[in-house]
């Protein structure tokens, strides 16, 4: 089993900057990508960006250049650095940890974007 808990969402003004954290605990040798996922309502879960043990990312276009992703193995954290943010970004992100039978979710974090 692996739990993940996530930090950082908040509510910040079109331009600023916010920074997510995700931590995991439990079976954490067992897990190999990670990713930040986000949803608003009515809406599917989108990929935002992943990273693999090893630090091969992969974002989205509309997060392209202004949001990275990088993570500590140390200290079983991924975060995702959001820069340049829009309106359009306000949503519930989420973790996400793959192993080799399953994927685990974090429970969200709320970000919005407004002045």
């Amino acid at each position: 089993q692996v739990q993940l808990v996530e930090s950082g969402g908040g509510l910040v003004q079109p331009g600023g900057s916010l920074r997510l954290s995700c931590t995991g605990s439990g079976s954490i040798s067992s897990i190999s990508a990670m990713g930040w996922y986000r949803q608003t309502p009515g809406s599917q879960r989108e990929l935002v960006a992943t990273i693999t043990k090893r630090g091969s990312t992969n974002y989205a276009d509309s997060v392209k250049g202004r949001f990275t992703i990088s993570r500590d193995n140390a200290k079983n954290t991924v975060y995702l650095q959001m820069n340049s943010l829009k309106p359009e970004d306000t949503a519930v992100y989420y973790c996400k940890a793959d192993t080799l039978f399953r994927e685990y979710w974090g429970q969200g974090t709320q970000v919005t974007v407004s002045s």
